[in-house]
């Protein structure tokens, strides 16, 4: 139990003084209640009915291996709908948040239709270096003992290496639609080559600002295509798109709660001067294993992780400003559990895929509340609750 006296601890039952408006617009005006909320019940993923096995699917017998040597039984709802969909050819409309198997339900059929035919050239949109870069240990995953070969191309990474890889032709790209299209205009990718399209976390791409990129890319690419699009959210914006990309789409919704909904939310009370001195008094309880915490810049995300360090927590910061392959590095340290908290801003953490967060820190409120939601949907992921705390004074 968290105690509310003098500036730490939560408060659930705080009156809101009566001149108190909700507001939504700027971190300091974000209504403050709308950090607080329990987490709610929810049905197990694998509790839910599917209608195949994966030896349903007539899989090649060394991809059938690999899934089950990855500890997958039965497929999830998307694969279970997606999969078969995606053998026949057809164009996918996927609906699903993360944690739902996404990865999976695309990657399967594709490395399929790949020993199949070692011809068909695959290219995988994401929204950032981070998603992209665990798209690939996904997907390379299924792989062992199959001549199914991948490629990355993202930002900030080493170009030349890049296009030496891109050259010897895998059959995969992996790729942010920046890096995608500048390597188009090397004229390394050749889009008029390419046979399959996968748009991953639609939504965030256009949030992100992606999307004359993307109509470029993929005005591109052979209408003959087939064209696989997920998007845990649909807009205007991506309405627009699935109407121009898609043809006759297998439409595919799973229907599963929002990512925060699993997500224990509450606020801890503190004055500016003592955050930090708060922040390492929560870090060190047993409960708090695995830890995301947010600050506002760059500066901040780098002192507190210089600090942490110092106390004597396994901590690293992640930001913009570092290159790549340490930010690639970072995050596989967490991962792996090599260190327990990890601190960073808005634009590193985003595409993060940790199944095993277990609290999320806002030390710096976010700026709006859509941002708010995607920091604390980094825990609770899948079949997991988790913790959000956010820093109010």
């Amino acid at each position: 139990m968290y105690n509310n006296r003098n500036s730490g601890g939560f408060n659930r039952n705080r009156q809101r003084p009566n001149s108190f408006r909700p507001r939504f617009f700027g971190a300091e005006n974000i209504n403050t209640s709308l950090f607080i909320k329990k987490a709610q019940e929810f049905v197990k993923i694998e509790e839910e009915t599917t209608n195949n096995s994966f030896e349903d699917f007539n899989l090649n017998p060394i991809l059938l291996e690999n899934i089950k040597i990855k500890g997958y039984t039965r497929p999830t709802l998307i694969q279970d709908q997606v999969i078969p969909a995606i053998l026949e050819n057809r164009d996918v409309l996927g609906i699903a948040n993360t944690g739902t198997g996404k990865t999976a339900a695309f990657a399967i059929p594709l490395i399929e239709k790949i020993l199949k035919n070692p011809n068909k050239r695959v290219i995988i949109l994401a929204p950032t270096r981070e998603l992209a870069l665990q798209l690939k240990q996904d997907i390379r995953s299924f792989t062992p003992g199959l001549k199914v070969y991948l490629a990355l191309a993202i930002g900030g990474a080493y170009l030349r290496e890049q296009i030496m890889d891109i050259r010897r032709g895998p059959q995969i790209i992996i790729g942010t639609p920046g890096r995608i299209k500048d390597l188009g205009q090397r004229r390394v990718i050749k889009f008029g080559e390419l046979d399959t399209l996968v748009l991953d976390e639609v939504d965030r791409m256009l949030d992100m600002g992606f999307i004359e990129d993307i109509r470029s890319i993929v005005d591109q690419i052979p209408k003959s295509r087939q064209t696989l699009f997920f998007s845990a959210t649909v807009n205007k914006k991506v309405e627009s798109l699935i109407d121009t990309f898609l043809h006759d789409p297998a439409k595919i919704s799973i229907k599963t709660q929002d990512a925060s909904s699993h997500v224990e939310q509450d606020v801890v009370r503190v004055q500016r001067a003592r955050k930090e001195e708060k922040l390492q008094e929560l870090v060190a309880r047993e409960e708090f294993k695995k830890v995301l915490v947010f600050g506002g810049t760059q500066r901040i995300v780098e002192k507190l992780s210089i600090s942490l360090v110092q106390k004597g927590f396994r901590a690293q910061g992640l930001h913009g400003g570092k290159p790549q392959f340490k930010r690639q590095q970072i995050v596989k340290s967490f991962r792996e559990n090599q260190i327990s908290i990890l601190v960073a801003t808005d634009v590193a953490a985003r595409g993060l895929d940790i199944a095993d967060i277990t609290h999320v820190i806002n030390y710096d409120k976010p700026a709006n509340y859509s941002d708010y939601i995607h920091r604390i949907g980094r825990t609770g992921r899948g079949n997991n609750k988790g913790f959000a705390l956010t820093f109010v004074d």
